[in-house]
């Protein structure tokens, strides 16, 4: 019976947590980038006073080398100190995904007190019974539904009532969940736009939409609902002069057919985060942002059959006008090509990783980048190539036929 629930975990081809891979640590690249041109300045200028002095004649890369490894060893101090996980609360959102669950897990070894919210009850929900099997005492399950304000005060009275001992507040809410709604703008019904953007970002839900929309994108519905479950749980995290942490997905900023709502969905959960980070500096919060690669979920939010099944009760619900229009040689060309989401094995690992240093580190950085040299590459190019340009080199529409 164990076996058959781990199943139910793997959600694609997730079952059990792989081998460290290797990985670019761009979150240590980010953080000596900037040393390291203070490093060369103030080389290039002692070194010019120096000779300008008559006082010495040491060259600027020796100047360099010496400013260089005595930064180096003082970014990285700073970087690598962490807090003590004792009398910490965690709240992690999103914990039926792997990801998400593996997180509250790792935290659960470290010594945090981790509150793992479900999207579906917790009696309803394998992964909650496995998770609650397989961690310490300090584990607490949480049925956190956006969709009801009732559920997430709930939530949030329960999360102040069992607080660890003697902390005054909650030290970081994760938000992991997503709703993700995968087509071109002119298939998708505008309930489910609206409410991929009310969940994604604001949190209840109260508009109007079929119970057929619903079924179409139930299995991309993870229901964070920042917006909402931040306002609600910030005056524990401020107490406590915590953090809050987004996941979000690290190309948000590349153009992509398909993709749309997803992408403006998360690039407004970006700004979001950077507004908070602002709002929070004075009052002690850090905010950070995990923007992961796209394989970073991979098969952990998409499955082969279920992908084509939406696409084909999309398919169905579009008028006779538009299928003529599109053909269905485009549209199923379309729908599949992001058939390589639910083919990837997912490698969570360098998530996972950043996530747990946004928690655990003294001075998180304001966004992670968990991303592949490709993906790296490809969102430097989008931000600074030209559109043309851009779309030159990866433009999906020339892979398409109308």
């Amino acid at each position: 019976r164990r076996a058959s629930r781990r199943a139910s975990l793997r959600r694609g081809s997730i079952s059990a947590l792989p081998q460290k891979s290797a990985e670019i640590p761009w979150d240590i690249f980010e953080r000596l980038f900037l040393p390291f041109l203070l490093c060369l300045g103030a080389a290039i200028i002692s070194s010019h006073l120096l000779h300008a002095l008559s006082m010495s004649s040491i060259s600027t890369f020796a100047i360099f080398v010496w400013f260089a490894l005595a930064t180096v060893g003082a970014v990285l101090f700073y970087h690598f100190v962490k807090v003590s996980a004792s009398g910490k609360g965690v709240l992690i959102t999103g914990c039926e995904a792997p990801l998400a669950w593996y997180l509250a897990k790792k935290l659960d070894d470290l010594g945090f007190t981790v509150y793992a919210g479900f999207n579906t009850p917790i009696e309803d929900s394998d992964e909650a019974k496995i998770l609650k099997e397989e961690t310490s005492g300090r584990m607490k399950l949480l049925h956190v539904d956006v969709t009801s304000e009732k559920t997430l005060l709930e939530a949030a009275r329960y999360v102040s009532q069992h607080l660890p001992h003697g902390a005054e507040g909650l030290w970081s809410v994760v938000h992991c969940a997503h709703w993700i709604a995968l087509g071109e703008l002119e298939w998708i019904p505008f309930g489910v736009l609206r409410k991929s953007l009310d969940l994604n970002l604001l949190g209840e839900w109260r508009h109007h939409i079929t119970r057929a929309a619903m079924f179409e994108f139930s299995s991309f519905c993870s229901l964070p609902g920042v917006a909402r479950l931040t306002q609600i749980f910030l005056p524990l995290v401020r107490r406590a002069h915590g953090r809050v942490v987004f996941l979000t997905s690290g190309l948000n900023r590349v153009p992509s057919p398909v993709r749309g709502i997803q992408n403006a969905t998360q690039a407004a959960v970006d700004c979001f985060a950077a507004c908070l980070r602002q709002e929070m500096r004075t009052r002690g919060v850090d905010v950070s942002v995990v923007a992961a690669g796209e394989f970073a979920p991979g098969n952990g939010w998409l499955n082969e059959t279920e992908l084509r099944d939406q696409a084909k009760q999309m398919w169905n619900a579009l008028s006779s006008e538009q299928k003529k229009t599109y053909g269905e040689d485009y549209y199923e060309a379309a729908m599949t090509s992001v058939e390589k989401y639910s083919r990837q094995a997912s490698d969570i690992q360098p998530t996972l990783r950043v996530l747990i240093d946004a928690v655990t580190r003294t001075f998180p950085m304001a966004r992670y980048t968990p991303v592949t040299t490709t993906e790296k590459l490809q969102i430097f190019l989008a931000e600074h190539l030209p559109p043309s340009l851009y779309e030159q080199l990866y433009g999906e529409q020339k892979k398409f036929v109308y």
